[in-house]
């Protein structure tokens, strides 16, 4: 029978399925639900900057007294991290699948400091998840990545824990993106993120929100960028999330190049059940292959391992539109 097991972040799981950070997440006892599943790991639901500081500015606009704005402030950070780091000890003693912490940010300020505190509540790493969107023109890419590299020179600096970052798609060159955070010695890299994009109602003439689940065919956005980075990555560790939804999209990803796979949306959908319908399959498929482990396999189809490598460099339907093959 296939064996299941992988690392990622130099963590030994019993297979390559992670629960992402999602409300799936948010507590011991779900998480211990997700493990009786069969979860190799979770990502448990991020601690929000923002949300951080617009529950603080909230408050502060509701308060009578507008001396107490730093108390108030303060009060809400602090609450609002010790409620996770109690989620993190109360997971850690309910299971035996590694618990990664998730820190949603956009800066490098002071909060960034509980990173620290999140490694001391036991967390076994922790997942950076950024997505900022740049809304001046006066400042170009360089500055804006820049960021990005603030906040994880930052929390490296505080932490032994294995840090990953979770990323958009959204730059101009994200083998060289990647290489920068393995030269800051980021273990892993997530692609990629799944971040909330506005829609306008045409009848109400107001702002909504689009689809929040993703579709199996959101896969393709991270299945390319995968198949490329594995061939140029060195020690960085790569797990795929968005689309995936079942064995076929997590075998996908390992034959492209990925150490792990993050679902969340498909579980959603159906039930956390759905956790074993994916490994069984995926070991039924390992079986009919005659791969024994999920090493045999990973990356047999990347950019540098397939005779094929332009289909991940074509960027227009020239099969379609042309007589170039």
């Amino acid at each position: 029978m296939a064996n299941l097991e992988t690392t990622y972040l130099g963590l030994k799981l019993k297979n390559p399925i992670i629960v992402s950070s999602s409300g799936l997440t948010n507590s011991a006892d779900k998480i211990k639900k997700l493990e009786q599943a069969g979860a190799g790991a979770v990502v448990m639901k991020s601690l929000f900057e923002e949300q951080i500081n617009h529950e603080a500015g909230r408050m502060i606009d509701e308060s009578e007294y507008p001396e107490a704005e730093e108390y108030i402030y303060n009060y809400v950070k602090e609450n609002s991290v010790s409620e996770y780091l109690k989620t993190i000890k109360e997971a850690k003693a309910a299971v035996k699948i590694p618990v990664i912490a998730s820190i949603n940010c956009a800066s490098a300020k002071d909060w960034t400091g509980f990173a620290k505190e999140i490694q001391e509540a036991g967390a076994d790493a922790l997942e950076l998840n950024m997505h900022i969107i740049p809304v001046t023109k006066s400042r170009g890419p360089v500055e804006f990545e820049q960021l990005y590299f603030d906040i994880v020179e930052k929390v490296k600096s505080l932490i032994s824990i294995p840090v990953a970052v979770k990323i958009s798609y959204h730059f101009s060159n994200i083998l060289n993106f990647v290489h920068q955070l393995e030269a800051r010695k980021v273990e892993g890299v997530v692609l990629f993120n799944r971040f909330y994009e506005p829609d306008i109602n045409i009848d109400t003439l107001k702002f909504s929100t689009s689809k929040i689940f993703s579709t199996p065919d959101d896969i393709r956005h991270s299945l390319r960028w995968i198949g490329i980075l594995n061939s140029f990555k060195n020690r960085i560790e790569v797990s795929a999330t968005t689309g995936i939804h079942s064995a076929e999209g997590v075998i996908k990803m390992l034959l492209a190049g990925a150490e792990t796979t993050q679902i969340c949306s498909i579980l959603y959908k159906n039930d956390i059940n759905e956790i074993g319908v994916i490994l069984d399959e995926l070991t039924k498929w390992m079986d009919e292959k005659s791969f024994e482990k999920i090493g045999d396999f990973r990356g047999l189809l990347s950019y540098k391992s397939t005779k094929h490598p332009a289909v991940y460099e074509r960027a227009q339907f020239m099969k379609y539109f042309s007589k170039v093959e």
